[in-house]
Parts: C-alpha cells; structure tokens; sequence
C-alpha cells in the first residue's frame, strides 16, 4: 500500500504558504506603535540636542528663580525711619515697628542730629497739641514719620472680595504667560521642522519607514512631552523657591487650579500642535511658515490677552471655560478664583477633548495629503480632500 506525500514533505524546502518567512535582509515596516515611539524619540533627542532650546529653557528658569529670589529680598526688607526722639515723647515711637528711635536728651541735641544728617525728623512732646507731641523735619515735611504716627481707622467692606485682587491678576498672568509661551515655543519648532524635512527631502526616508499618521503623532508626542517637562520643571523651581524663601502666602488656594492647569495644557497644546505641524506641511519654504501659522498663533494669542485684561470679568471667564481654545487658561483661572461648579471643568474637558480628537483627524488628513507635495502653497480645500 502506498502513500502519497504531501507537498511540504515532498520537497522540505519549500514553504509553506500558510506560514509568513523573512527573506534574508527583508525589512518591513514598524507598527504603528513603534513607528510613533521612534518619531517621537527623534524628536526629543533632536530638542535635546539643540543648544537654542537648551540656553532658553537655562534663561527661563533662572528668570523664574530670580523673580522669587528678588521678591523674598524686596519683601523682606522693612524700610525704617530714624527720628530723634526728645524725652518724654519715646511711648508714641518705641511700639512703632517703621520707626527707629535714637534717644536725644534734649531739643537742641535732637535739632544738632537732624541737621547732621544722623536723623530724618525729630518726635518732641508738645503738651499743647491734641497727641501730646510735635514732629519736625529739617527743609520739607517728614511724611513718612507722620503717615507711621497717623491712626488709621477701622475699615470693613460690605461685599469682600474672595481673592486679592493682586493675586488674582499674578495667577492670571502666569497661566496665560505659561501657555502662550509653551505654546507659541513648540508649535513654531514643529512648524520648522516639518518645513525642513520637507526642503530636504528627509521626509521621504521617513515615510518609506512609517506612515504619515505616524509621523505626525510621533512629532505631536515627542514635542508635548518637552513641552510639558520644560513647565514641570520651571514650576517645582519655582514653588520650592517660594518655600524656602518662606513665600507660603502665594502658593495658598493655588493647589487644585493647577492641577487642572496642567490637564487641560495637556490636552490644549496636543490640539495646537497638530494644527501646526499640518498648516506648516502646506507650504515648501521655511519663509512661508508664518503665514499658514499665523491663524493658529492667533488662536494662542487672544485667550492670552484675555485672560490679562479681563480677570475679574466672570462673564468673559466663563465663556473663556467652555470655548476650547481657551479653556486650558480660562477654567483653571475660575477654579482658582471660585467661580466654577465642580462639575464645569469636566463638562469644559469633555468639549476640548472632542474638540482636540477633531483638530488631530483634520490635522493629520491635512499632513498627510500635503507632505510630499512641493512648490507652491498647497491650498487648504485641496489639503482636506486629498
């Protein structure tokens, strides 16, 4: 009885077609997932890499310790008058911390004081005045002296502000100034970089390796993870400088509205990224980056100004919270001041996240139907179909 061989045992060497074999030196493309990770290491070791971005986050950070340093010296420094203080008038100066007193026995000596020079007014009992003394200054009025003797009365606001006003303003600066400049900072260097792969054709390498949804995602990864260490950085600098120079004060209430700061950031600056690096791959020349960026910088631009000129409007913060592009600035501003709900940051997340998934499938269609595409500008309605 005999049998008949199967194929694969007939002849061992072939394969078998249900089986996938490398030729020798074959290569194939990475997965999605490495593809991504290797665009967006790329992308970090080149910032690594790049003196500019280094020498300016080194500036940045020494500006921010700077500022807390100086604000702890010029805080902590009590500007004290000295007054020569005739007996019988050292009770009405001796509990007065902006006064320093220097004793003189009489009213000749404190006079001999004051036009040396060693004082800047004299404090004399005066039985005939209201206060019991008499202030004296050598050629103008020793304000200073009068406004640390004057009795201020007692002052009480029938509807008190919950923030200082002052405050208010600082955190609203800050949140505006970190946005902008993170934003405007990394957007630009992906706008350049897409320019560039293109002019030297390095873009086509990259994308005989990945895809262009890949590279795009690399890019936006890799740029938001320096984006978002640069802030974290310049942020622990910053609050471990106001603790050890004793500025505890500022860094009350702050807490939560930072925190929501960084997660809509996150979100927000994926969102720009992507429409900067697809506006950029519209055009062929690193001199037209401006004009096809100009819009999305504008969108980084307004909120910025907003948020400095109309912090204590809550009807132009609220709709600040719920419009996208500024909610990464608006709502964590209104957290701070507390004015939202608990539930509107969640309900403003939600609208920026569907928002910024619409921005990155517009962007990447956009990327992806311009980036091989050389010469002239490439219009926007033939971007978007392709």
């Amino acid at each position: 009885m005999s049998t008949q061989a199967s194929p694969t045992q007939a002849n061992p060497t072939q394969a078998d077609p249900t089986q996938t074999t490398n030729a020798p030196g074959e290569r194939h493309a990475p997965r999605f997932l490495d593809g991504v990770g290797l665009i967006a290491g790329r992308e970090i070791t080149m910032r690594l890499r790049s003196k500019a971005f280094l020498w300016s986050t080194a500036v940045l950070m020494l500006a921010v310790l700077a500022s807390v340093v100086l604000g702890s010296i010029f805080g902590a420094q009590e500007t004290t008058t000295k007054v020569a203080v005739v007996a019988g008038a050292s009770a009405v100066v001796d509990d007065n911390p902006a006064l320093e007193p220097v004793a003189a026995s009489d009213q000749d000596e404190a006079e001999r004081m004051l036009r040396a020079g060693d004082v800047d007014a004299i404090v004399a009992p005066a039985a005939s005045e209201p206060l019991g003394i008499t202030v004296y200054g050598l050629d103008s009025p020793p304000d200073s002296v009068v406004s640390a003797l004057s009795v201020e009365p007692t002052v009480e606001l029938l509807e008190p502000a919950a923030t200082d006003p002052t405050l208010a303003y600082l955190v609203a600066f800050g949140f505006g100034l970190v946005f902008f400049m993170s934003a405007i900072t990394f957007g630009s260097t992906i706008a350049q970089s897409v320019v560039e792969e293109k002019q030297t054709r390095i873009v086509e390498i990259l994308l005989s390796t990945v895809s262009a949804r890949a590279l795009l995602t690399g890019k936006v990864i890799g740029n938001s993870v320096m984006a978002m260490a640069q802030i974290l950085a310049i942020a622990v600098l910053a609050i471990l400088g106001l603790i050890v120079t004793g500025q505890r004060v500022l860094l009350g209430g702050l807490g939560g509205s930072v925190v929501w700061f960084v997660v809509f950031f996150a979100v927000g600056f994926v969102m720009l990224a992507a429409l900067f690096a697809a506006t950029a791959a519209m055009v062929s020349r690193a001199e037209d980056i401006g004009s096809v960026t100009t819009p999305v910088t504008m969108l980084v631009m307004i909120p910025y100004f907003l948020v400095v000129f109309f912090n204590d409007d809550p009807t132009v913060l609220t709709i600040m919270s719920y419009v996208p592009f500024s909610a990464p600035v608006g709502m964590p501003m209104r957290v701070f001041l507390g004015d939202a709900q608990w539930w509107e940051p969640f309900v403003s997340l939600a609208i920026l996240l569907a928002t910024a998934a619409l921005a990155v499938w517009i962007g990447e269609r956009i990327y992806r139907n311009s980036l091989l595409r050389t010469g002239p500008r490439v219009k926007l309605a033939e971007a978007l179909q392709g």
